[in-house]
């Protein structure tokens, strides 16, 4: 066989593979998630870690110029050798599929969260009031504590790395409770492409070849710390959203500092009440009048912010990011962002916050 052909054949040996896999994630959390990937992303985030920059956005301009180049070069002579250009970019293709799902992509395919901590998958309607209604008196509380007035919008007095380091300590919190979610070896970098991530409408990414957490740094500063977090629980190798949102979101009310608490509370509760809407709107309007004005005020904050960059480019990257989720065993593709209610509603079923 020509050399040439070798990674072509290996990205269709690569896609059969991963048809079989889902099928067992017993083995891929075993031996993947909780040994090889642990190794890995300790060695990428000691390395990068004290960095002061995105390595893993300058690699993604690098390959993005590089491609250009490549495919200026290739344009007048495309036709004349289209069989070697096409197993060129299948040769490239496959390099990126396997590096992806090596250095982190597996995660994808590891045993799902309910299962791993015994949490129920389903809620009743009733399930859901009574959550809604405990968050919203503690998201209250903690916008009082703040700001002691209930009409005041939480205004946050950090950097964006302090927030990085004080988030820390709600994973260190969770860890004394859950020894799977420890954090150690900080790698929590604000990307070089937040103005393009705010266009698409995405408030940070993980890099999964790089192993840092890219936080956009031009969002509201009152959500800041939920999506570090969440973005952190990306790193500690789980791939589901809705997990990543519930991760986050112990780890922020976990932490001692209220503004990062302030964070978990608001957000959940933005996700329940969106639930709760979809299921009854007169419901919904009777508990939204229970919220404090100045928390409503921090939601039309981050509504007003969002709606500048409302454009037909973060519906076109919001349908495709849709589609990568459904094929890397997210069925509910980006709703599943919306699925950790269920996973909150039914953990604090027996328990306070």
């Amino acid at each position: 066989m020509k050399r040439k052909y070798i990674l072509p054949y290996f990205l269709f040996f690569q896609i059969i593979l991963l048809k079989i896999i889902p099928y067992f994630p017993e083995t891929v959390e075993q031996y993947y998630s909780n040994r090889l990937y642990l190794i890995i992303s300790k060695i990428e985030r000691i390395a990068l870690g004290n960095i002061p920059f995105s390595v893993g956005d300058c690699l993604y301009f690098i390959l993005i110029v590089l491609g250009l180049k490549w495919l200026l070069k290739k344009r007048k002579t495309w036709k004349l050798d289209w069989k070697n250009n096409t197993l060129a970019i299948l040769s490239f293709i496959s390099v990126f599929y396997f590096c992806f799902h090596l250095l982190w992509g597996l995660n994808y395919y590891r045993q799902p969260l309910f299962e791993k901590m015994a949490i129920e998958r389903d809620y009743s309607d009733a399930d859901l009031l009574a959550f809604t209604k405990k968050i919203i008196a503690k998201t209250n509380a903690v916008q009082n504590q703040i700001t002691n007035n209930d009409n005041l919008k939480v205004v946050v007095p950090y950097s964006q790395e302090q927030f990085f380091e004080k988030s820390l300590n709600g994973y260190k919190t969770l860890s004394n409770q859950y020894s799977f979610f420890d954090y150690e070896n900080p790698s929590i970098k604000k990307s070089l492409f937040s103005l393009p991530l705010t266009y698409m409408g995405f408030g940070g990414y993980l890099n999964p070849f790089t192993n840092e957490a890219q936080v956009n740094y031009l969002g509201p500063m009152y959500r800041f710390p939920m999506t570090t977090n969440h973005e952190m629980a990306h790193q500690m190798g789980f791939a589901s959203e809705s997990e990543c949102n519930f991760i986050g979101f112990l780890a922020c009310i976990k932490n001692e500092d209220y503004y990062i608490q302030y964070s978990g509370y608001s957000m959940a509760l933005q996700y329940c009440l969106g639930n709760l809407y979809a299921k009854d709107e007169k419901i919904y309007d009777e508990l939204l009048k229970t919220v404090n004005p100045g928390v409503l005020k921090n939601y039309q904050e981050s509504e007003l912010f969002w709606k500048q960059y409302d454009t037909i480019i973060d519906k076109g990257f919001h349908a495709f990011y849709d589609q990568f989720l459904k094929a890397n065993q997210q069925q509910d593709g980006l709703d599943s962002y919306s699925k950790y209610v269920n996973l909150m509603v039914n953990y604090y079923k027996d328990k306070e916050f």
